[in-house]
């Protein structure tokens, strides 16, 4: 079984897709970072070298130092399923992450996206 395109893609050619996704609607680069902090458990300086390092997206997951294990009260839609059934656990940290930008997007509080 092949692996989905999207786990080689680097991390580096994603994200500014999520930062202009926020920043269209009015939010900040600086909101999307600490979200993408929140979910993965890096730190400023480890995120910015993985995105420096062009890490690919599954290695991105794999690597992350702590998932906060508060990721899995996301609940809802995701292009089309809903994230807390997707089975497969590398493709849902990616779910995860588009469904808490969709919430930036939509203006949700910060609070509310990261479950505080």
């Amino acid at each position: 079984m092949t692996k989905p395109r999207i786990y080689t893609m680097s991390f580096a050619s994603v994200y500014p897709l999520y930062v202009a996704k926020a920043e269209k609607k009015g939010r900040t680069k600086s909101e999307v970072d600490d979200i993408i902090r929140w979910l993965t458990g890096y730190s400023h300086d480890s995120f910015i070298a993985q995105v420096d390092n062009q890490t690919d997206i599954e290695t991105f997951f794999a690597a992350a130092p702590r998932l906060n294990p508060s990721r899995r009260l996301i609940k809802g839609m995701i292009c089309g399923v809903r994230v807390e059934e997707i089975e497969e656990p590398t493709m849902q940290e990616i779910r995860y992450l588009d469904k808490l930008i969709d919430e930036l997007a939509k203006g949700k509080a910060m609070e509310k996206i990261l479950r505080t």
